[in-house]
């Protein structure tokens, strides 16, 4: 089990990090497809408040703690919002992505199941 950790915690961090030097650094990987009106309009409202710049950053971060194997807890918790509206916008708007965003919260709850023992304080009443 520790090795398949290992492995999804590695290949999410690989993602998000690729996902996020990509955007960042305005790396051009070629003709992208053509996203649909509504995709573009999403895009569009995330750029206008700079939100993609602040989410993207963020991804980075939680790659670099994916890929160093420490806050591995923290990360899954900060991220998995994000691979949830990652899978969400896919799902609605660019069907191609879903592989992606479902390996992302796949992932997430793999992880989460892992290091279950990390989250039990915080569901604990006190």
């Amino acid at each position: 089990m520790k090795i398949t950790m290992i492995i999804v915690r590695t290949l999410m961090g690989l993602l998000l990090l690729f996902a996020s030097v990509v955007f960042l650094f305005k790396i051009n990987m070629g003709k992208m497809p053509a996203m649909s009106e509504a995709a573009q309009t999403y895009n569009a409202g995330l750029a206008t408040v700079h939100m993609m710049n602040i989410v993207k950053i963020i991804e980075l971060i939680c790659a670099l703690m994916f890929i160093s194997g420490r806050f591995v807890t923290l990360a899954n918790i900060v991220i998995f919002p994000i691979a949830i509206n990652i899978l969400l916008f896919h799902a609605t708007l660019a069907p191609s992505g879903v592989p992606a965003g479902a390996f992302l919260v796949v992932g997430c709850l793999f992880l989460a199941y892992y290091y279950r023992k990390n989250y039990a304080p915080l569901f604990a009443v006190k």
